[in-house]
């Protein structure tokens, strides 16, 4: 039986968790791509964490806790602009849960911070970029019974250098 997370499970980030966030988002790239985008870089995600926190007004980060209090998940939502959306929408950038605390209901309720957080800021819609398939079929399943639709994967042009 699965357990269900609860609204204290959730918090939004401050400016004194960039630190963990960076830590998490290292987490997050450690497991999709190896140590080469996830440890090699924790330093500049630690970095823009500290850099994207206080800008509460386009950029929000949450924070899951298992039941024993560790900080085990995280979701960070930016704002976004097109004319296609009808102005302002915004966009999940990175979602992780440690493979260990997955199962407890603490992406879903990540997933509903976000949504609140959409409401509040009088988004109409949240995109996330779709996984890459099938390797990433149970992620792709979940979003769907989120309540996401696809609307088609995205591409990337680098353009600079990301450093700390």
């Amino acid at each position: 039986m699965m357990a269900i997370a609860s609204a204290r499970s959730i918090r939004q980030a401050t400016t004194g968790d960039a630190d963990l966030v960076g830590d998490l988002v290292t987490a997050l790239f450690d497991e999709i791509y190896g140590t080469e985008f996830g440890e090699a870089r924790r330093p500049i995600y630690r970095a823009a964490a500290a850099k994207l926190l206080p800008a509460e007004d386009i950029y929000a980060a949450f924070l899951a806790q298992s039941p024993t209090g560790e900080t085990v998940g995280l979701l960070t939502v930016s704002q976004c602009v097109a004319v296609y959306a009808g102005g302002f929408f915004g966009e999940i950038n990175e979602f992780y849960v440690q493979p260990s605390a997955r199962k407890l209901g603490l992406g879903r309720a990540l997933i509903e911070a976000a949504r609140s957080e959409a409401l509040r800021r009088d988004w109409p819609f949240l995109e996330v970029g779709a996984p890459d398939m099938p390797r990433s079929q149970a992620t792709y399943d979940f979003y769907r019974s989120c309540g996401f639709a696809e609307v088609g994967p995205r591409l990337e042009l680098i353009v600079g250098t990301i450093s700390a």
